[in-house]
């Protein structure tokens, strides 16, 4: 089974700009649909982002719209998440996950997640 390591988390000021990458070893993101969530202390784990098995297809929430980007380099078997214009409320721990869906399919949904990364932290200072 595929196994996910996050890193690239760190302290940033507000207005700043952080790269998060996911490296998956033990099989190819290929095969699998993968995307961010992030959990604030005391909240629910939301989903931000979320990128097809292929990369045609994205899904973001509404906060990540016009500041995140997820792409993927088959590659460097990585999915990133490019961040900028970062906020306080951008503070939480950021989890890579990945979901076995159909080639042409993109899920938000925490439930089709089987598989996840430790998690990288994120904080932004105001």
């Amino acid at each position: 089974q595929v196994q996910l390591v996050e890193s690239g988390g760190g302290l940033v000021q507000a207005g700043g700009s952080l790269r998060l990458s996911c490296a998956a070893s033990g099989g190819s993101i290929g095969d699998y649909a993968m995307a961010w969530f992030r959990q604030a202390s005391g909240k629910v784990r939301e989903s931000v982002a979320a990128i097809s098995r292929r990369g045609g297809r994205t899904i973001y929430s509404d906060s990540a719209k016009g500041r995140f980007d997820i792409s993927r380099d088959r590659n460097r078997n990585t999915v990133y998440l490019q961040m900028s214009s970062l906020n306080p409320e951008d503070t939480a721990v950021y989890y890579c996950a990945a979901a076995r869906v159909a080639i042409l399919s993109v899920t938000d949904s925490e439930n089709d997640y089987a598989y996840w990364g430790q998690g990288t932290q994120v904080t932004v200072s105001s």
